[in-house]
């Protein structure tokens, strides 16, 4: 087989090959998700977690595969392998190589690096596509509103030190520290853990909310214009 017939099972899902080819990769990405899951469960026998490791060799037997092939089909191969699809590629595989010889369950950091599997259905679904396509077209938006939102959150944890620091000095002992209830407050998470007791706190803290309330409503708006005009530019296209 040629490298253009790989190419256009490996990239072009509009053909038959190819649609086979995205739907094996999603199977064994979901599989290897839910093998994985069931992989942190406690008190599994020998012969379960002789499964799971089989079932790990396999994935990440078939992810080499595809990685190999999207860089020898690839035009730009350098490109390919920085850009995000080929990072998480590799580091959907990159934890089992590096762990080669060691249990993978005693190594935490390397089993959370599996989750970079969740990101490579990114790739196969049209709908994520289409969020991407949002998110580059509002990507300066983004930036402003991730900039004036570290601000806010900046200024509101000063506020609120300045106001409760005195009252509850072992709570708010730094600006750091109120950095969490700026956070909490402004996601409206509300843990309840750190909270104002003071008057002038608990009024800026309602400052705060209400302003944190109109935030978290920005990007929502942002995402769904966008969206919506990507449709619109399909809808004429057909």
């Amino acid at each position: 087989m040629n490298i253009k017939k790989i190419k256009e099972i490996v990239e072009n899902n509009t053909s038959k090959a190819g649609r086979y080819f995205d739907l094996f990769i999603q199977s064994v990405i979901i599989f290897s998700l839910i093998s994985f899951s069931f992989e942190t469960l406690p008190e599994l026998n020998s012969s379960v977690l002789e499964f799971f490791r089989i079932a790990e060799i396999i994935s990440v037997f078939v992810f080499s595969i595809e990685y190999v092939l999207r860089i020898i089909v690839a035009d730009k191969k350098l490109k390919f392998i920085f850009s995000f699809y080929g990072i998480i590629d590799l580091f959907a595989i990159l934890p089992f190589y590096l762990s080669t010889g060691i249990d993978l369950r005693s190594l935490r950091i390397f089993r959370l690096f599996r989750l970079f599997r969740v990101f490579k259905v990114l790739r196969y679904n049209r709908a994520i596509r289409n969020f991407q396509l949002a998110f580059k077209e509002i990507k300066e938006e983004l930036i402003l509103f991730f900039i004036m939102t570290f601000f806010l959150l900046y200024i509101s944890a000063v506020g609120i030190y300045y106001f409760e620091n005195p009252a509850q000095p072992e709570v708010f002992k730094s600006v750091f520290h109120s950095l969490w209830w700026a956070v909490e407050t402004f996601t409206t998470v509300g843990y309840g853990d750190i909270c104002p007791v003071t008057v002038g706190g608990k009024v800026f803290s309602f400052f705060m909310l209400m302003l944190g309330l109109g935030i978290i409503a920005v990007p929502s708006g942002l995402i769904a214009s966008a969206l919506s005009k990507i449709f619109n530019k399909r809808e004429n296209q057909e």
